[in-house]
């Protein structure tokens, strides 16, 4: 099992894009150096954990300008592939996004599919595909994503061993 937790600000740059579960929303864009997918990044995380490998920010540091604008979906697909290679495989993806805004439930099912797709390198081989759920919930007014500041994202993650 591996746990994974992102959270990024709004950008005050009207040209950046929201990104979430690799999907493009409607509303203010997050700020990073990559896409600033917080959903993706949970998720590359919560994977890289339970198979006990270096994090994200290791693996794709902030510091390399080859990462800044990147598809943190694509780096998801580098993450699955490096999991395939030890030869473990995901079995489920389970992510919970918090936002005040935007309205997140018409876009989780676009989520889960990017998700399960970037993760398919590392799907069991006989198996039926990595199980992903998304489910958005709102902070309610409550601290910073409350306030509506930014977004955040946990995910979990099961892998077995092949």
């Amino acid at each position: 099992m591996g746990l994974g937790f992102d959270v990024h600000p709004f950008s005050d740059d009207p040209a950046r894009h929201l990104v979430l579960g690799g999907v493009t929303v409607e509303g203010a864009g997050l700020a990073g150096h990559s896409d600033a997918d917080v959903v993706a990044h949970a998720v590359a995380d919560a994977v890289l954990g339970a198979a006990g490998l270096e994090d994200l920010g290791t693996l794709f540091p902030a510091s390399d300008d080859r990462y800044r604008g990147a598809s943190s979906i694509a780096l998801l697909a580098d993450v699955a592939a490096r999991v395939a290679a030890t030869r473990l495989w995901i079995v489920n993806v389970d992510v919970v996004v918090a936002a005040e805004r935007p309205v997140l439930g018409p876009h989780t099912a676009a989520m889960a599919r990017n998700i399960r797709d970037a993760l398919q390198p590392a799907r069991e081989p006989m198996g039926d595909g990595v199980h992903v759920s998304v489910k958005p919930k709102r902070a309610e007014g409550l601290g910073a994503i409350g306030r509506a500041e930014g977004i955040g994202a946990w995910a979990v993650a099961l892998l077995e061993r092949g």
